[in-house]
Formats: C-alpha cells, sequence, structure tokens
C-alpha cells in the first residue's frame, strides 16, 4: 500500500461480507427494522445520546447518512448471514484523509445475535478493509469508562488500552463522560487479523439454543 493510498481512497458505500455477517450500506429504509430490534433495550445505555425511542433512531440514522454525505462516516447495516436479517449497526468514522486514521464505532447489535460470531466478523471485516483496501495508518475506538462489557471486548478482539480523555464529553444527562481510547496500528494489524481469524474458527453462528437460526 503506497503512502499516498490514505489521501486517495474513495470514500462510499461499500458491501463487507463473511462467513458470519455481512455489512451493507444504511438507508433510510432500514429506520424501520432498527426501530423493531433497537429500540426499548438498553443497547444504548453507554450512548452520550441513548437512542429510546423511534424519533431517536430515526435521528440516530439521519445523522449517519447526513455525515455519510460530508465524507466522514461510512455506516452499515449489520446483516446476520444465518437469517439475512438485519441485527444491527456499526460505522466508519471521523475519517482522517491527512493523517490516514479513522474510528470504527457506533456499534450495536440486538440481544438475540449478541455473544456470537457477528460482531468479532464485523470488526475482522472493518479493520480488513480499512488496513488493507484504504491503508490506514491507525484504527481507533472509544468507549465510556463505565462500559466495561466494551473495554474486555475491545481487548479481546486485539486492540491496544491507550489511556483515558477525562471529561472528554458531556451526556445528555449532563454526566461527564471518561472516554477510553483503544487503537490497533498498522503495524499490530498482521498479528491481530491473524488472532482474530482464529478466534472466528471457533465462534458460533447466530443461532438460538436448540440450533435454529434466531429469528425476530
Amino acid at each position: 500500500m503506497s503512502e499516498s493510498a490514505m489521501g486517495d481512497m474513495d470514500i462510499k458505500p461499500v458491501v463487507l461480507e463473511g462467513e458470519h455477517v455481512r455489512l451493507e450500506p444504511l438507508r433510510a429504509e432500514h429506520l424501520a427494522r432498527f426501530i423493531e430490534i433497537g429500540t426499548g433495550t438498553e443497547i444504548f445505555q453507554w450512548y452520550t445520546h441513548p437512542v429510546r425511542t423511534a424519533d431517536d433512531m430515526r435521528t440516530f440514522v439521519d445523522t449517519a447518512l447526513r455525515e455519510q454525505g460530508a465524507g466522514v462516516t461510512v455506516p452499515f447495516a449489520t446483516v446476520a448471514r444465518a437469517d439475512g436479517l438485519v441485527v444491527g449497526s456499526t460505522r466508519f468514522a471521523n475519517i482522517d484523509r491527512a493523517n490516514r486514521r479513522l474510528e470504527i464505532g457506533w456499534t450495536w447489535i440486538a440481544p438475540p445475535w449478541q455473544r456470537s460470531a457477528i460482531n468479532t466478523e464485523a470488526k475482522y471485516l472493518m479493520m480488513k478493509h480499512a488496513f488493507d483496501v484504504w491503508g490506514t495508518n491507525r484504527v481507533e475506538f472509544k468507549t465510556d469508562s463505565f462500559n466495561q462489557q466494551s473495554r474486555v471486548a475491545l481487548r479481546r478482539i486485539g486492540a491496544t488500552e491507550e489511556g483515558t480523555l477525562r471529561n472528554h464529553m458531556v451526556t445528555a444527562s449532563g454526566r461527564l463522560r471518561h472516554s477510553v481510547m483503544f487503537s490497533v496500528v498498522r503495524e499490530e494489524w498482521p498479528a491481530v487479523r491473524h488472532g482474530l481469524e482464529a478466534k472466528l474458527g471457533g465462534l458460533r453462528s447466530p443461532m438460538i439454543p436448540g440450533g435454529a437460526p434466531v429469528s425476530a
């Protein structure tokens, strides 16, 4: 990958597909499904502005699509290949061409599809695209310091915890959030990729107990 690759990268919707998950470009048509599976849950507990209602979800989708139009995000709908159902969302964000870095975040998965291969493979596909296609130097992740589940998950995929940005964000409740920063850098990617491929070899597809595909 040339040193100029990130500066020349073509920021546009893209489909990323693996064995367990397909990340397809977010569209306004996904809103109804997002409302069905995402509202009335604790999925967004640690978001600075939690998504609780249909209107909140509409704002979530509209913001993602507007930022995509500005070239700073590439948002996805997350689809479980086992049943073809949309089960959540994620995105590339804070895309910095000059410094060849970006963030992966705004990730959520509906409860029936959590603790499966979906999130791990989605992170794998996104980092593979970022490093191997776009030639990024750095992929960032951040999470609320109180979100222990996310912090454990990020360490598990091979990201390095770098430190805490204190009083980093003001949440909807007025609480000052400390954000914990993680990253994977270009030099680490081969080892991280190998580790993720090994994990994915041992992870289950998203199925309900008894072996039937999850449905909603």
